[in-house]
């Protein structure tokens, strides 16, 4: 799909493979590659040898580099012997991405939050490539360029935090994009491969605030917006800000404003 004159998304696709897959380019792919494993796990030369592939893993490769994948059977905790990978690829080219790859040196592999809004990226590309009818093609170019952009933010955080403050990041981000949903702390500590008591500590150093203060704190914001602008009841608010019932968000909410959910609409309302 040509998008501009300077951009072209060859390919966007999902894999999942449940059978052992291999295959090898010497003299590379002759176009660029943007690989995310989101599941399971595989191989890719790296520098001359195969290196293991897990969740949140980002591949950038070059049309010239030389690319092998390989998928095989991995013994799973049962003991078994499993073939599990799924992974989000991006094939492309044009002097846009060539300008981008130029811009700062990148590591071919490199590991990467697996937040919403970057699989999302992956997600909605894939989705504008695979319309037989488009009359906006631009789109997925713009979605490629945020990709592009995301990916960089996260190679920057990556590298200039230490373990602990990545881990800690990461959970921020996990609440940020779960805080409309319920989820209890060992949700935010799975998501991240850590025991509870581990992400609490971790969190209160990096942030200075608890992981239930902070969740607080975006869902009472989130909660404040639909109030203003959204024609919702008060206990739909409440509900999809997160909160466990109405009777708890208005408490917290009159703590916070000095007046009632109700209250703070007619203000608001008649303030405008």
């Amino acid at each position: 799909m040509r998008l501009h004159d300077d951009l072209q998304i060859l390919t966007a696709g999902y894999s999942v493979h449940r059978k052992p897959f291999h295959m090898s380019n010497d003299d590379g792919l002759g176009h660029f590659l943007i690989r995310l494993q989101t599941a399971g796990r595989c191989r890719s030369r790296i520098n001359g040898q195969l290196e293991l592939l897990e969740p949140g893993d980002l591949l950038l490769f070059a049309p010239e580099e030389p690319y092998e994948l390989k998928i095989e059977a991995e013994q799973n905790h049962s003991g078994e012997f499993t073939v599990d990978s799924a992974d989000y690829h991006i094939f492309l080219s044009g002097a846009w991405v060539e300008r981008w790859w130029q811009q700062t040196k990148r590591p071919q592999k490199f590991k990467v939050t697996l937040s919403e809004g970057l699989v999302g990226a992956f997600r909605q590309i894939m989705m504008e490539q695979r319309r037989i009818s488009n009359p906006s093609p631009e789109i997925a170019g713009y979605y490629l360029k945020i990709l592009c952009l995301d990916i960089d933010r996260n190679l920057q955080e990556h590298q200039v935090l230490s373990p602990q403050s990545y881990l800690a990041h990461r959970i921020k981000n996990y609440i940020e994009e779960n805080a409309s949903s319920p989820f209890k702390l060992e949700d935010v500590a799975s998501h991240v491969g850590i025991s509870v008591s581990r992400a609490v500590f971790l969190f209160k150093q990096a942030f200075g605030t608890s992981i239930i203060q902070y969740t607080l704190e975006i869902r009472i914001n989130m909660a404040r917006e639909r109030i203003i602008y959204s024609p919702l009841s008060l206990e739909h608010v409440a509900e999809s800000s997160g909160f466990p019932n109405y009777n708890y968000f208005h408490r917290l909410f009159r703590k916070r404003y000095g007046m009632s959910p109700k209250e703070f609409r007619q203000s608001a309302r008649s303030n405008d």
